[in-house]
């Protein structure tokens, strides 16, 4: 039932969904350790118009959601580390109250009942229907719940998602609507290497990025941010940036 993914992939037109509006602004986490699963599942999401992040492991998707600001979660229970379940809880005990939809092959009572006591919002028993899969976001995206995230701060280096005020060793920043969203990318990743590839989905979503391009704006980002905040911006060479602090 899965393929159907594939069938609505094959047009190789962006699809979109509507609630009061599109759903281009809409960031969702998507967790799910089968390599291929989550590739196919990205797309998809993305091409419905959602901006798509993507973890393979729970503790990867628990860190995310502490630092991220997302609309809601698509979370695969059977995970390395901590499995989907344990994700939650410890996301609902943090006060996160984002929409999260568990994905799994687990379809017995009590396991329903695990899941939704942990707090996931709703559950889908694989295999499933990729249409289901988008209606039922939709559903828990019209519930709503609290996206707001929390100020990014990484050294001296400090990002507000709600105003988009950044301020580098206590300097306000003024930076380029691109360059906000490739700084919030890596400072959500703080630490880890976020790919090229990743970059240019998330900040060049309906247009192409050149390599060249994107180092052209990595070398102005990291002049407006100076020195005095203690962090820098890394090339790792034939794969993407890192963010590193300290």
């Amino acid at each position: 039932m899965l393929t159907v993914v594939d069938h609505a992939l094959e047009s190789g037109r962006p699809r979109t969904g509507r609630l009061g509006g599109t759903v281009g602004a809409m960031r969702l986490l998507l967790a799910e350790d089968d390599a291929a699963l989550l590739a196919v599942l990205a797309r998809g999401l993305r091409q419905s118009g959602y901006l798509v992040d993507t973890a393979e492991s729970g503790d990867d998707a628990l860190h995310m959601l502490r630092v991220g600001d997302f609309a809601a979660a698509v979370l695969d229970w059977r995970m390395p580390g901590l499995d989907g379940a344990e994700v939650i809880a410890e996301a609902r005990r943090l006060g996160l109250r984002l929409p999260i939809l568990m994905l799994t092959a687990r379809d017995t009572l009590p396991d329903r009942v695990r899941g939704l006591d942990a707090g996931a919002d709703d559950y889908l028993v694989k295999p499933f229907d990729f249409e289901e899969l988008l209606a039922r976001l939709r559903a828990l995206l019209r519930r709503g719940g609290s996206t707001a995230g929390p100020i990014l701060r990484v050294a001296g280096l400090e990002l507000d998602p709600a105003t988009h005020e950044v301020r580098s060793g206590g300097r306000p920043v003024v930076l380029t609507p691109r360059e906000y969203d490739i700084l919030e990318l890596l400072m959500r990743r703080a630490g880890m290497v976020v790919t090229r590839q990743s970059i240019a989905e998330h900040v060049w979503p309906d247009a192409a990025a050149s390599w060249n391009a994107m180092e052209a704006h990595m070398a102005r980002l990291r002049a407006k941010l100076g020195g005095g905040a203690g962090v820098s911006i890394v090339a790792v060479r034939g794969t993407g940036y890192r963010l590193v602090g300290g």
